[in-house]
């Protein structure tokens, strides 16, 4: 679903050439003709899905830097591109200071509008991303910070913030990569535990030796390696929450204990002569099917009624692929971030692709296809070609790679015997030849005044010839050079060659 843009202005003429304009950009639209009418546009509960604002800053009554101001108190609003006629530069700059992204100057430039817009909802998912990292440290994320854009996840959120009003142990129960974590820190979020400890238990990562350890402590000396004592994930996880993730992977010796945690809330630390109170809030999950493990004895039945008090079912991706873009765009801007990257978003057929896809391994295996596309791609936008493996598997899509040339052609023909000086038997190219079609092409071996060339300029000369051959990717362009990435970078610096943009 493409993003909402609102646009402010009391000029009818001035609001349908920016509605144009912006819809060419290929966002949706929607015109307030006051400052007023936006400003109750933007106090409806989902804020009418607007993720950026245009704002017309001289209006009758309630104008721009008034709308800014009653803006800058609500939560969650988008970022404000601001116009300002040319006189007015001062007010812009006041605008900036009151909260506004960006301004520009009327009449705008579809260009220099597009730049803009681009720029702030590049900022505005920085600074997203980084609020979502800070509360997941913090223990304060919710469900409004989830990316959600389709209904398939609707019952689960209003599952989980029914179960975030109280104590009750909840399950959560999906395929592997769905985000059952992220659903179960958004519980404790959203819940009076909210800042407090929330602990993470792989169950399925823990060597069986250990896990009663791991899980409940132990004493000092309790056994051979103890040396000193330990605190178990249910101590740590005192006053917040303990999240088992696998669980059903627990063995059937740590689950009785387990058992006894849940009902009396007490813990026996390995070695520990009392018993130690906690009190902690218990989510779980798991990607099997804990009836069957009950029917064939790897899960005591009694735990499982424990566990299972709450049930949450996540659905898988390929079930919600109206979250795919979204989640796309939001795993691209880290992604981009954390590499140094300049990628906007997705081409409009890499969006289709996506979408199109099953995703077995769920939204994990979505982030890891778009962090290799981040990684490899030398556009402003990732497109078909960035996600080979998923092309693969899609009708009606292939990643195109260009064409490799035929081998290089090293030994000339000679039409006498090789001598010293003798024209003919010293090539004046190194030949690269396509296919009998077409005509051969050339890096000359011979300088024009008759020397040999530097292996230097051959090797910039061949790089300039593979670029051009491989239309700047920089990938094929390594790997048929036989060169590594960064050796392929650091030459073209040398050289003083720039990458070749699609």
């Amino acid at each position: 679903m493409a993003k909402r843009v609102l646009i402010v202005d009391d000029d009818p003429a001035q609001r349908r050439i920016l509605e144009e304009a912006v819809k060419r950009f290929g966002f949706e639209t929607k015109a307030a003709n006051c400052g007023q009418q936006a400003l109750d546009l933007l106090d409806k509960a989902d804020q009418s899905g607007v993720s950026l604002i245009i704002l017309d800053l001289v209006m009758p009554d309630v104008d721009g830097m008034e709308v800014l101001e009653r803006l800058k108190s609500k939560p969650g609003i988008p970022p404000v591109i601001v116009q300002t006629a040319h006189g007015s530069i001062d007010a812009a700059i006041q605008a900036m200071r009151a909260g506004a992204t960006d301004f520009v100057i009327k009449p705008a430039s579809p260009e220099r509008l597009e730049v803009s817009i681009n720029s702030a909802l590049k900022i505005e998912a920085l600074a997203g991303e980084i609020k979502r990292i800070k509360k997941k440290v913090e223990g304060t994320l919710t469900f409004s910070d989830l990316i959600v854009r389709g209904n398939a996840m609707e019952r689960v959120i209003d599952l989980g913030r029914r179960a975030a009003g109280s104590t009750i142990p909840v399950l959560i129960e999906g395929e592997s990569g769905v985000g059952k974590e992220l659903i179960a820190r958004a519980i404790q979020g959203e819940s009076d535990r909210a800042g407090k400890p929330f602990v993470t238990v792989n169950c399925g990562a823990i060597p069986e030796n250990l896990i009663e350890s791991i899980l409940f402590g132990h004493e000092k000396g309790s056994f051979t390696g103890a040396t000193d004592k330990r605190i178990g994930k249910f101590q740590e996880a005192d006053g917040g929450t303990l999240f088992l993730d696998e669980v059903g992977e627990l063995p059937l010796d740590a689950q009785v204990k387990l058992l006894r945690a849940l009902q009396e809330g007490e813990i026996d630390p390995v070695g520990s002569k009392k018993s130690v109170k906690v009190n902690f809030r218990l989510i779980s999950a798991t990607n099997r099917d804990m009836i069957q493990l009950v029917k064939d004895g790897k899960f005591r039945e009694d735990i499982y009624y424990r566990l299972n008090v709450f049930p949450v079912w996540v659905p898988p991706l390929k079930d919600r692929l109206e979250d795919v873009p979204e989640l796309a765009r939001h795993f691209i801007t880290r992604f981009a971030a954390e590499e140094g990257k300049r990628v906007n978003g997705l081409t409009d057929d890499a969006t289709k692709l996506l979408m199109s896809y099953s995703w077995p391994g769920n939204v994990r295996q979505l982030e890891n296809a778009v962090f290799r596309a981040v990684v490899l791609t030398d556009s402003a936008d990732l497109g078909v070609s960035e996600f080979p493996q998923i092309a693969a598997h899609v009708d009606g899509f292939e990643a195109r790679v260009p064409a490799a040339p035929a081998a290089l052609s090293t030994e000339p023909s000679f039409d006498g015997p090789a001598l010293l000086g003798a024209e003919k038997a010293v090539p004046q190219t190194i030949e690269v030849r396509s296919d009998e079609k077409t005509s051969a092409l050339g890096i000359p071996a011979i300088s024009p005044n008759g020397d040999i060339r530097s292996l230097e300029d051959i090797e910039a000369d061949m790089i300039r010839l593979a670029l051009g051959r491989y239309r700047g990717h920089m990938t094929e362009v390594a790997k048929r050079l036989k060169i590594g990435r960064s050796t392929l970078y650091r030459k073209m610096q040398e050289y003083g060659l720039e990458p070749r943009v699609n």
